[in-house]
This record gives C-alpha cells, sequence and structure tokens, in this order.
C-alpha cells in the first residue's frame, strides 16, 4: 500500500537526556529534506553515510541529493546486508575505511538501513576518534519502533549477541514512512514483534489497540504506522530518560530478549531466524514461564500467542539449521547474556499483559523444563 505524501514530520518525540537530548522525526519523504534537517541541528564538515548494499539500491540517491542540495559534503561506504556484518572484522574494516577517507571530529556518521546498520554505524561513531557526531535513519520497521532511539550499540561476540558495544546517543532520528515500503513482508513482520513488545510491559490499551489495528498497520496505513511509530518511541524515550545505561528500568525493554538473543546465537546470526522473529518466541517463552510460575493469567499468555498467529508471527522455534536444537546450548547462552547478575540470568517477566517486571532470581530447572518442553520436537 502506498503512503500519501507528506513533507513535514508528522511526529516529534524529544529524548530527554540533559546536553544529550535529541529529537525522533516521524513522517513521508523525510529523506528528502534530510540535508535541511541534519542542518539544523549539527555543524558537520563531512557525512559519511553507512548503508548496506538492499538499501542503497532504494534510498542511497535521495538521501545524497539531499544532503548535496544542503551543502553537506558526503561519501557512502556499502556493507553486506545481514546480523553477520556486526562482527569484529567488518566493525575493524569499516573504522580503517573512513580513517582513510580522511575523518575528522567535525565528521557525522549517517546509519541508512535496518538495526544491523544502525547498531554498527553507533558504534563506529563512539568509538573513532574518541567519538563523532551520527544521526539514525532507520529503515526498518524494527529499527523506528526500537533499534534506532535509545543509544544503544554493539557488534556481536562469537560467544553471544550484542556483547561488545556502548551507549551513544545519536544527534537526530529520521523515521521516514517511505523506506517501508520497499521492506520485504517478513522483515515488517519481524519489526511488528517489538512494536506489540511496547504493550506488553506496560501499556495494555496499546496492545488492545494493536489487536484492532495491526492488520492495517502491517498493510501500510500511514495514521496506523504514525501512532505506532510514535507510542513505542514515546515509551522508550520516556524510559531511555529515567535510565539511560540500563542500571534499572530500561531492562524491561528486554522482554522476550533473553531468550531471543540466545536463539539467535545458537543459530549463527544469519537469515535463519531474524532478530524480531526471535523477539516474538522469546516473549511467548517469557509469558509462559510467568504463568508456570503462577505469576501471570494463562489467558493473557494465550492471548499474546494468539496476536502473534493472527498477523502472521510463528510463535514455533523454526527448525535448527544443524537439524536439532540443543537445550543445552541455549542455557549456557543464556548464562552468558549482558544482564546477568553474580551469575545468574535476569528474565523481564509478566504478571499480565502491560505488567512486565524484571525478575532476578528465576530457578533455572523452570527455565530448563519450559525450553524442553518447547524444544522436545525442534
Amino acid at each position: 500500500m502506498k503512503l500519501s505524501s507528506k513533507i513535514e514530520p508528522a511526529e516529534q518525540i524529544r529524548v530527554r537526556l540533559k546536553e544529550r537530548s535529541y529529537d525522533i522525526l516521524i513522517g513521508s519523504d523525510l529523506l528528502d529534506s534530510a540535508g535541511t534537517l541534519i542542518e539544523k541541528c549539527i555543524e558537520t564538515s563531512k557525512a559519511y553515510i553507512i548503508t548496506d548494499s538492499n538499501v542503497s539500491t532504494h534510498y542511497a540517491d535521495r538521501l545524497v541529493s539531499s544532503l548535496n542540495n544542503s551543502g553537506i559534503e558526503n561519501e557512502i561506504i556499502i556493507l553486506e546486508p545481514g546480523e553477520k556484518t556486526k562482527s569484529f572484522q567488518v566493525f575493524e574494516d569499516l573504522l580503517n575505511t573512513i580513517i582513510e577517507k580522511g575523518v575528522e571530529r567535525s565528521s557525522t556518521l549517517i546509519a541508512l538501513g535496518g538495526g544491523v546498520v544502525g547498531d554498527i554505524t553507533g558504534f563506529t561513531a563512539s568509538t573513532i576518534l574518541r567519538g563523532i557526531n551520527y544521526v539514525q535513519i532507520p529503515t526498518t520497521l524494527l529499527a523506528q519502533v526500537d533499534s534506532s532511539v535509545g543509544g544503544k550499540t554493539a557488534i556481536n561476540s562469537t560467544l553471544g549477541k550484542n556483547l561488545i558495544g556502548s551507549f551513544y546517543q545519536p544527534k537526530l532520528v529520521l523515521a521516514d514512512l517511505r523506506t517501508l515500503e520497499t521492506l520485504p513482508e517478513r522483515e515488517l513482520l519481524a519489526g511488528y514483534a517489538e512494536t506489540v513488545k511496547y504493550g506488553l510491559i506496560g501499556d495494555s490499551s496499546f496492545f488492545s489497540w494493536l489487536e484492532r489495528n495491526g492488520e492495517n498497520l502491517l498493510k501500510g496505513e500511514q495514521s496506523c504506522l504514525i501512532h505506532a511509530i510514535a507510542t513505542s518511541c514515546k515509551m522508550k524515550a520516556e524510559i531511555v530518560a529515567q535510565d539511560e545505561k540500563e542500571k534499572g528500568k530500561r531492562a524491561l525493554l528486554n522482554l522476550g530478549h533473553t531468550f531471543a538473543h540466545a536463539l539467535e546465537s545458537e543459530v549463527g546470526f544469519d537469515n535463519h531466524l531474524l532478530h524480531g522473529e526471535a523477539v516474538a518466541i522469546g516473549i511467548c517463552l517469557a509469558f509462559n514461564l510467568s504463568s508456570n510460575l503462577g505469576l501471570c493469567p494463562i489467558s493473557d499468555t494465550e492471548r499474546v500467542e494468539k496476536h502473534f498467529r493472527s498477523i502472521g508471527l510463528s510463535i514455533e522455534p523454526p527448525e535448527h539449521p544443524s537439524g536439532r536444537w540443543k537445550v543445552d546450548a541455549i542455557m549456557k547462552l543464556i548464562g552468558l547474556d549482558k544482564k546477568v547478575i553474580k551469575n545468574h540470568p535476569v528474565f523481564i517477566l509478566s504478571k499480565g499483559i502491560g505488567n512486565s517486571f524484571i525478575a532476578e532470581n528465576i530457578a533455572l530447572n523452570e527455565v530448563r523444563q519450559l525450553l524442553e518442553n518447547t524444544f522436545r520436537d525442534r
């Protein structure tokens, strides 16, 4: 479904972090005014556009044209698409490429892409020359509702997902709805899982709205997209303002992620299991664990599962590329999660839809039993 034309941002959300505060702009065709919008908040000597080969085909020329019209010198660096790009080798190569091109402390990196591009660009910006400015232009639903906001930047370790990174805030986030028009359905659904997360952690009315409007959102209805992206970003902005470096409340944003990151690591960071797909499975595992522990009504768990199924998101793990999932391997990866406290994994569980909480002392035999039941025939 094509979106109606609208140049001005439909929503503007402020992430309030004192001197590191910045705006999230949501609307259509923002790429065409990106140069002007970036100029308003950053003085830059040169911009380096970091993108991938899929996104560059559709949107790089528009961004370059906008920067040129604003007199911003720029160069494009194109990465391979996919989670495997978030590696030490690609990170080092990217650093060296930017250094060879003459990066200065007054330069700006622009992440044009989904979560992978945003993560590695942000981490590069936080480390090169001890830190330079960067801008997020997310082109996937997942990145627009979640990963582009809040300053989490990372690459993956061979031992797990997002274990190497920093908290480093962008100077601006431009969420252009037009970029979702070329997004494959599978990627759109994966991003939807992160959208649902916001309703589940603290806004039951938003989850109810998604139950009524999820199908229209996924068909590209502009009013639904704007509402969902803005609601998600507002909630994240509020949480990040209270707990920027995840020492408390921000951990709630990891609902489903303790399981999800372990599953992604276990299959090797490829397209076999997308991050959002793993999050949907992880959310359902977290709700089932909550119900098993007597914390969450089983009716709420069933309602969450029903909604994911209704819009086409699988809540069942896919077949493992090697033939079989190994519970021992998943448990080991859970133990390496970045939220571990005193050698014990932390889970985000639920007392019901819209009422998630941080659980630090969950019996691991309960987690193992849940996984054994889930993966028995996988």
